[in-house]
């Protein structure tokens, strides 16, 4: 019997929203095989109807669905349930519960989340803002951060700036070499902006820059991959972020995501207390 289960997954917009529903699914269940079938912007009975004759098709069809129309929402709901197939709505019970709740009748409109308004626009700005200020460049407009990342080599400074900056927050990242690589503004008035640093576990570091190095097929460098070397880089760090109060996030164990959160939290705070 084949155990390996076909996800259908169904949307009416990117998908984007379903994708992370099944990620934080799947996390919950080890040893599951699965293949995933993306189907987005499905607005007809039509494109429907051809997915659930693929589908039938599978004896572990199981089928995720991201649809705001609720009349679509229910054809697909009927026709697999006629058909005998899994079939889940994530977001429909959620939009009728908030609809009474707050009095108030939905658009159901397919992509509502990704409107051109002003919040995308925003989100743009922090991306390009973001880009341009990555590596500690142009240090000089350092101001316009919302928040300014510091770090040794290597930990995660980059993505996680870019994931701020896709949730709107203009970030910029300044690679920590030793106490005089930090822009004179931030040792100054170190509570002036929101500042954070990451540190993570020397042996964890040696192996991420030993892999960067092969990678690269750099063999020369020895002394940024040597773990005594790199001890006392993250204690140096610590020390440092220590004598500022900056709050730090130990990365070792974590996402970029995790990291990002905790990140956003020492925002709101910093935010509140102006």
């Amino acid at each position: 019997m084949n155990n390996t289960y076909q996800i259908y997954l169904i949307s009416d917009s990117t998908g984007e929203t379903l994708d992370r529903i099944f990620l934080a699914i799947k996390a919950q269940f080890q040893n599951i095989e699965y293949n995933v079938h993306t189907f987005s912007f499905t607005r007809t009975e039509n494109q429907i109807l051809k997915i659930l004759l693929d589908a039938e098709k599978n004896t572990n069809a199981i089928i995720l669905y991201s649809i705001v129309d609720s009349n679509l929402a229910k054809y697909l709901a009927n026709t697999s349930s006629d058909k005998k197939i899994p079939c889940f709505g994530v977001l429909g019970d959620l939009i009728l519960s908030f609809s009474k709740l707050l009095n108030q009748k939905a658009s159901h409109q397919p992509s509502g989340q990704h409107v051109l308004n002003e919040e995308y626009y925003k989100r743009i700005e922090a991306i390009q803002f973001t880009m341009n200020h990555d590596d500690g460049n142009l240090v000089k407009e350092i101001e316009k951060s919302d928040i300014i990342l510091l770090g040794v080599s290597r930990t995660s400074k980059t993505p996680t700036s870019i994931y701020l900056a896709n949730k709107g927050f203009k970030t910029s990242n300044i690679p920590l070499v030793n106490e005089n690589s930090i822009p004179t503004l931030l040792k100054k008035n170190p509570k002036s902006l929101c500042i954070v640093g990451l540190s993570t576990e020397a042996e964890r570091l040696s192996e991420i820059r030993k892999n960067r190095m092969n990678s690269l097929k750099e063999t020369e460098n020895k002394s940024y991959t040597d773990l005594d070397k790199i001890r006392k880089e993250v204690e140096e760090a610590k020390n440092t972020f220590k004598k500022y109060k900056w709050p730090m996030i130990d990365v070792t164990r974590k996402s970029v995501e995790e990291t990002a959160a905790s990140i956003i939290k020492i925002h709101e705070i910093y935010k509140k207390n102006g």
